[in-house]
């Protein structure tokens, strides 16, 4: 199979079969092609929670749009981002990469200086508009490695920040919620969508050239 065809398969599961699990192999799976994501200056500004817990999910459909799906779905996973960049967090991740790289410690002092007074001149709020949108690109990578393994997903924006936040308390850990996804294997009978065709703009009137 080509990812094309993947992406052709996959669509947002509107219902889940509550009795079928994704393997631990396919979930790590699933979490590592977020990992792999290219980042902004590789920070890697953002997170995924992998909510397993039946108990906790329970707890977050107070602040789901679509509350059957997180509920009936084999696992949640939350992409949180960091709530602001810090100096300490850009020399954790270029300490690291150093080590990792057997390089001379403080061999990226001249970028990360100039990436650091960057971010001092920016507000909070700024900082966490551009780390959501580094979540994103490991949201998208994450749906294409699911429907490399045919497994059904369904990415989601419609929630209450505030509920997921605070009952997985991530304020503690510097992060704020960005979007969920929901995995796991589509109910047959109750999954709307599944039947239906894709619909997408036709090629020749997304791609632009110049």
């Amino acid at each position: 199979m080509t990812l094309i065809a993947d992406l052709q398969w996959r669509h947002a599961a509107k219902a889940y079969d509550p009795t079928k699990k994704v393997s631990k192999e396919d979930i790590e799976k699933i979490v590592e092609a977020a990992r792999l994501a290219p980042t902004s200056s590789g920070l890697q500004p953002f997170r995924v929670i992998v909510v397993e817990s039946q108990e906790i999910r329970e707890k977050l459909m107070a602040g789901a749009l679509n509350p059957e799906c997180m509920r009936d779905c084999s696992h949640l996973l939350v992409f949180a981002a960091w709530d602001k960049y810090t100096d300490e967090r850009i020399d954790s991740i270029y300490t690291r990469t150093t080590e990792e790289r057997d390089l001379p410690a403080g061999r990226f002092n001249s970028y990360t200086d100039m990436i650091k007074k960057m971010y001092a001149s920016q507000t909070e709020e700024e900082h966490f508009i551009h780390t959501s949108k580094q979540s994103y690109i490991g949201l998208g990578l994450a749906l294409a490695q699911a429907a490399e393994l045919r497994i059904d997903s369904t990415p989601a924006e419609g929630f209450s920040n505030q509920v997921i936040d605070e009952v997985l308390d991530l304020a503690s850990l510097g992060l704020k919620s960005v979007s969920l996804m929901y995995v796991g294997y589509r109910d047959e009978e109750k999954d709307w969508l599944a039947p239906m065709k894709k619909v997408r703009n036709p090629l020749e009137e997304f791609a632009i050239y110049r």
